[in-house]
């Protein structure tokens, strides 16, 4: 009843709508505007109480309804189908596309994994092919460095063999001197009458006068012949000193002009300071000489000390010294002589050096200039630098100019390279900085600590060393 009720609610609801469309139609269709239609349906309707239930529909309206409901059915139905088949169309696409999606997520995770692998292979290709080439740099450094000193050997062992050429024929000479010297002591002597068959009148006498008869014969084997031995018979270092000159003085230009170059080079890798870097191989060659001087010094007395108990002969005690320590270069302790100049440049207030690297990068530099240095004061006259200072004055004589100097400036800015001095005079000029306003400041400022040790160990070296000569001067 509930329904029935609901139904009856719903039928009086469009009915009140069919009929206020009427009236409205009615009215605005004018004055014979759905009258004919209101008479022929409407009216019998009414008329036959449309609330019966014996009341149908008219057979137009019947049929029109069903057709519009048939095609609805099938438009529904045909839309149902096509709408099921694209459901199904989409679903096979959306599974056929998660495939794909998996198919490509799993490529890309093995791309990722292979190009991980790549990266780290290729990371430990280069880490390796980096460190090969450093170690190939540093051995073609070294090889470089073997094949100049194997050079410079060479060069020693060219100037080595000239030089036992010409003491082989100075040998032939003096022994042939030797030979004639003896055919004619053989002749004086079997000239001059003894004086021992002259007195042979009795044994008293003979006894008496045996003392003079064994130091009679010792002025004539030992004295008589001092001054030609003297005169013929030259010392090994008188008979190499031009040669081992002429050596020195070459491989001082070649430390000036190949040497210097490559630890300047060397240097430029810690030091950005082009003056600096001057500035710290000038006092390495300073020092150098320096130590090298007073290591030969304290090397000859400790020749002379030997020397001079067993000493016998014509030649006098200096000259055996001089030819002992020219045969005996070799025992020159040269690591000292480093050690000993890189602690006095350490303490030297006018260069400094980055903290991360020492002077001992110049170490090899160090060894030869000591070597040579060494081999100078061997020779007759000794070869040996001037004192040089900072702010003073111009010497053409001593210096010559840097190409980036001021060549108006009187004064001496910093010293490139020190001359080469023999006897006062000037052998070999060295090279200098002139700029105008220099002075002879130091550009680092030492602390109370370092500059006393440095005064000390100066002065201590000083105080054990003999009194310097005039014409050997300490830097």
């Amino acid at each position: 009843m509930g329904k029935l009720c609901e139904l009856i609610e719903l039928s009086s609801k469009v009915q009140g709508q069919l009929f206020t469309a009427l009236n409205l139609t009615a009215t605005q269709g004018g004055t014979y505007g759905g009258i004919e239609t209101l008479k022929g349906r409407l009216l019998p309707w009414l008329g036959n109480t449309f609330l019966a239930s014996g009341a149908n529909v008219s057979q137009d309206t019947s049929l029109s309804l069903m057709k519009e409901s048939i095609d609805k059915d099938r438009e529904m139905s045909e839309l149902k189908s096509k709408h099921d088949e694209d459901v199904l169309r989409l679903e096979v696409e959306l599974n056929a596309t998660m495939g794909e999606l998996k198919d490509t997520h799993t490529q890309l995770n093995d791309s990722q994994a292979e190009l991980t692998k790549t990266k780290t292979e290729t990371g430990g290709d280069m880490l390796a092919s980096e460190e090969e080439i450093c170690i190939l740099r540093a051995d073609l450094r070294i090889a470089r460095d073997d094949a100049a000193r194997y050079r410079r050997q060479l060069n020693v062992i060219g100037d080595f063999e000239r030089e036992i050429d010409r003491l082989r024929s100075e040998v032939n000479i003096l022994r042939s001197e030797k030979e004639i010297e003896q055919d004619c002591l053989i002749r004086v002597r079997s000239r001059s009458p003894s004086p021992i068959r002259r007195r042979s009148p009795s044994p008293i006498r003979l006894r008496s006068l045996s003392p003079i008869r064994l130091r009679s014969p010792s002025p004539i084997r030992l004295r008589s012949p001092s001054p030609l031995r003297r005169s013929f018979s030259p010392t090994r270092a008188d008979l190499t000193n031009s040669i081992r000159h002429s050596r020195l003085v070459a491989r001082f230009n070649d430390l000036y002009a190949v040497d210097r170059l490559d630890m300047q080079d060397r240097l430029r890798r810690y030091v950005d300071d082009d003056e600096m870097v001057k500035r710290i191989i000038f006092i390495s060659v300073c020092e150098s000489f320096h130590v090298a001087k007073m290591a030969y010094r304290s090397f000859r007395l400790r020749a002379r000390k030997f020397l001079s108990p067993i000493h016998r002969g014509p030649i006098s005690l200096e000259d055996t010294v001089s030819d002992y320590i020219v045969r005996n270069l070799d025992l020159y302790d040269v690591e000292k002589s480093v050690d000993d100049v890189i602690r006095s440049m350490n303490v030297n207030p006018k260069i400094s050096f980055p903290p991360e690297c020492e002077f001992a990068l110049l170490s090899p530099f160090i060894r030869e200039v000591c070597r040579v240095a060494y081999e100078m004061q061997a020779l007759e006259p000794s070869l040996d630098i001037p004192l040089a200072t900072d702010g003073e004055l111009m010497s053409e004589v001593k210096y010559r100019r840097s190409y980036d100097s001021e060549f108006t400036a009187p004064l001496v800015a910093f010293h490139v390279w020190p001359a080469l001095m023999e006897d006062n005079s000037v052998l070999i000029k060295g090279e200098c900085t002139t700029r105008r306003g220099a002075l002879s400041s130091p550009r680092r400022s030492p602390s109370p600590n370092r500059s006393l040790l440095g005064s000390t160990s100066r002065s201590s070296l000083r105080s054990r060393s003999r009194s310097l000569s005039p014409r050997r001067r300490l830097y």
